[in-house]
């Protein structure tokens, strides 16, 4: 395993990296995009999360993250500009929706591959794979998910890792809310006992100024979540978005993302299985 580590302030330091595109979230001033490499004067709809810190964040309308410079790259490689890239915020109990209601043209939202969610949305990559873990405050004797019985334990509506506790941990207590800030905010308040889901994402969480100090990451980790970019059914963009993926690992430049924007946590990444080699498109 690669270890990478990164403090609140360079956090922060990263979101300020704007590379940013001055894109919002209305539908209506985004149009469907062009052909590959052609995208001419239109926009595309990118859906990323708001609120995950090294992932996707919105700091008054600056977008930084992993997901964020890897969304960014593939645009970039579709013959996009960062000023006609629009970010959306897509939760993830509505980005199946997002997708089939033609409010973006493609996600980028820790959004795992899965057989699923596969019946009606297409995907490209993975461009990274994560491992669900869970964030616990530092005083915990929560060690992994067996210690879970009778707790509470809070996730997000409709991601894959609330699916996980209910399907495999059916004694805990799984509180849901909608957004992983929310679950954050409720365990400062003594109202659950952990926080599950990816392990890079806790880790962003942990580092921020406003919980340095209080939560740490277990690092047991008890799944493998395959980022995938999510696509329209139908849509003919996957091939393209692989070449581009794969050429943002070959170049460098989907390594030097990952370092930049997880610099300082207690988080290693599996080597074993990143980076990742997009799967082939359906």
């Amino acid at each position: 395993m690669r270890k990478t580590r990164y403090t609140a302030a360079a956090i922060a330091a990263v979101t300020a990296l704007t590379l940013s595109a001055c894109g919002g979230g209305d539908d209506d001033a985004a149009g469907s995009s062009g052909a590959s490499g052609e995208a001419g004067g239109e926009s595309v709809r990118i859906g990323i999360k708001f609120d995950q810190p090294g992932l996707g964040f919105d700091e008054g309308g600056s977008y930084s993250g992993f997901d964020v410079d890897v969304a960014r790259y593939v645009a970039n490689e579709l013959g996009y500009t960062d000023e006609q890239i629009d970010f959306v915020e897509s939760p993830s109990a509505n980005r199946e929706n997002m997708l089939a209601n033609d409010q973006v043209d493609m996600i980028f939202a820790t959004y795992s591959i899965t057989d699923t969610r596969k019946e009606t949305v297409d995907f490209a990559g993975p461009y990274f794979i994560a491992g669900q873990d869970l964030l616990v405050p530092t005083d915990s004797d929560i060690t992994g998910p067996e210690d879970l019985e009778g707790r509470n334990l809070c996730s997000v509506t409709g991601s894959t890792s609330a699916e996980q506790i209910k399907e495999q941990y059916p004694g805990v207590q799984l509180v849901e809310q909608p957004g992983y800030a929310e679950c954050v905010t409720a365990m400062g308040g003594g109202q659950i006992d952990a926080v599950t889901t990816d392990d890079i994402i806790l880790a962003g969480l942990a580092a921020q100024d406003a919980n340095a100090g209080q939560y740490r990451v277990v690092g047991n980790t008890f799944s493998e979540e395959r980022y995938g970019v999510g696509l329209p059914p139908g849509s003919d963009r996957c091939e393209d978005i692989n070449a581009a993926i794969t050429q943002m690992i070959e170049s460098g430049a989907w390594e030097e993302a990952l370092a930049a924007n997880t610099e300082g946590a207690d988080y290693s990444y599996n080597e074993d299985l990143n980076p990742p080699e997009p799967e082939p498109c359906a």
